[in-house]
Order: C-alpha cells, then sequence, then structure tokens
C-alpha cells in the first residue's frame, strides 16, 4: 500500500520519498519514468520502476537537493533538510591519539586499501536495497557508529560501523540480498578476514574480523543466508561483528537500515 501511495505521487510529477533523512540515514524514493536524477549535482541511478536510494555521510551538512529530469526537460526540484545527529563523543585530553604506523603496516596497508576500493567500484544487478534490512548477528551492542574519541584535543577516527558482541563461531547472515565483492583470502591488518555484500545502487556492506567466510567473490546471496562467522581477526580486543555500510562514499549507520534489535 505505502509503495503503491509513493508511486502514484511520482506519477503525478514529484519526487517521492521514504524515511527520515539525518545524518548516517539512506531513504528510498521514487520518480516519474524515464526521469533522470541528481543529489547536490551528482547523478543518481534509477531503477526502471522509476525507484532509487540515497543516503547522507556521517558528516553531511545541514541541506541536501534533489533535481529530477523529465524526458520533457521539465525540472522536479526537492530540497531535503539533513538534521545533525548528537554522536558519542569520548574525550582523553591526556593521552596522544596513536602510535606511528610501523613500515611494515604500511607496506601491507596499501594494497588492502587498493582491494577494498577495487571492490566498491563494482556495480551489480542486485536488488538487497529495496528490501528492510535485518540484522546479520543479535546480540549486545559494543560499538555505535559515529562515535569519536578525542585525544589531547586532536579528533581521531570515527567508528564507521556497529559492533555487536558475540562468541567466535557465531554465525552470520547477510542482512539483504546482494552479491560478495570482496571476499579476503588472508586477513587484512586491521579488518582481519573480511567480507563485502553490495546490495545494488552503490549500497554495500562491509563484515570485519570473521573467523571463517563461507562465499567467495560473485556468489549471489539472500537475505539470511550464512555467509560467515564471528571472529577476533584483525585489530580487535575481542570476538565481535563489525558491520560497516557506505552508499558511494558515504558512511551510513547500519542501526538506521535494520531498526531496533529485536529479542
Amino acid at each position: 500500500m505505502m509503495v503503491a501511495a509513493v508511486l502514484a505521487v511520482a506519477a503525478q510529477g514529484a519526487i517521492a520519498l521514504e524515511g527520515t533523512p539525518g545524518q548516517g540515514a539512506a531513504l528510498t524514493g521514487s520518480v516519474p519514468a524515464g526521469a533522470t536524477l541528481q543529489l547536490d549535482g551528482q547523478p543518481v541511478s534509477v531503477a526502471p520502476d522509476g525507484r532509487f536510494l540515497i543516503a547522507f555521510d556521517r558528516d553531511a551538512g545541514p541541506s541536501a537537493t534533489l533535481i529530477a529530469t523529465l524526458p520533457d526537460g521539465q525540472r522536479l526540484v526537492r530540497p531535503i533538510a539533513v538534521p545533525p545527529r548528537a554522536w558519542r563523543i569520548e574525550r582523553l585530553p591526556t593521552l596522544p591519539r596513536v602510535s606511528q604506523p610501523s613500515a611494515e603496516f604500511q607496506r601491507r596497508r596499501a594494497p588492502e586499501l587498493a582491494q577494498i576500493a577495487a571492490a566498491r567500484a563494482i556495480g551489480t544487478d542486485a536488488q538487497g536495497w529495496r528490501q528492510r534490512f535485518v540484522w546479520p548477528v543479535k546480540g549486545r551492542v559494543s560499538g555505535l557508529f559515529g562515535s569519536q574519541r578525542i585525544y589531547a584535543g586532536e579528533p581521531g577516527a570515527y567508528h564507521s560501523g556497529v559492533d555487536v558482541a558475540r562468541p567466535t563461531g557465531t554465525p552470520v547472515a547477510a542482512p539483504a540480498d546482494g552479491v560478495v565483492i570482496l571476499a579476503a583470502p588472508a586477513p587484512f591488518t586491521l579488518e582481519g578476514n573480511l567480507l563485502m555484500i553490495d546490495h545494488g545502487m552503490g549500497l554495500n556492506s562491509a563484515f570485519l574480523h570473521l573467523s571463517r567466510i563461507d562465499v567467495k567473490v560473485g556468489d549471489r546471496v539472500r537475505q539470511g543466508q550464512v555467509v560467515g562467522s564471528v571472529g577476533a581477526t584483525g585489530r580487535a580486543t575481542g570476538p565481535h561483528l563489525h558491520w560497516g555500510m557506505k552508499w558511494h562514499d558515504a558512511r551510513i549507520d547500519p542501526l538506521l537500515l535494520a531498526g531496533p534489535m529485536a529479542p
């Protein structure tokens, strides 16, 4: 009923949106048939049925603008207010930020980052972006997206995903349909055994610190399918799943897509 109503509005010559805008949030929507779409001047992919997905980075500014161009040249403009969020900030005034990385770390890190970037550049026809996401594993949330430490006045990198503490070997399920775009053949320095799944329309999930990966690059996975197991590989203080999500270059909050964790 909701989708039908949204499509009806779009067909009358409007940009329809579903969801609540905000830093780290993702929204779906629809435009009239044949329209092209831009968000703040950047092209947004539109499915043949007029559906699309957009998202806002953790540090997105207070406003954005969607512009749809119809086949006859008419332009539809939709301003979007992007409210800020109150991130969990921990201040450590007497501690230095981090030690200098070793030469060995730097040597290994560059090709790892290249593999991650290459994977994220892969576009697939996956349709998981249309689904309501589910939690890949349930347990105690031990790390929130967007949280950050300030070391002696110098900001550290913010936490780029959600951490769920579970014992090593706990099955990890795909949160939505997708295509595997990276299954690390060996543990990465920071991420450990890293698995990445593309959900289509520029939306992808990354699962870090796995003890085992059960799928390979190119595999199509279904929502709820077991794809690996919780572990503590890479830079981890204990067994947990780190679930990160990006829409193109925007880092987004998985909790906002999956919703509160039901028992």
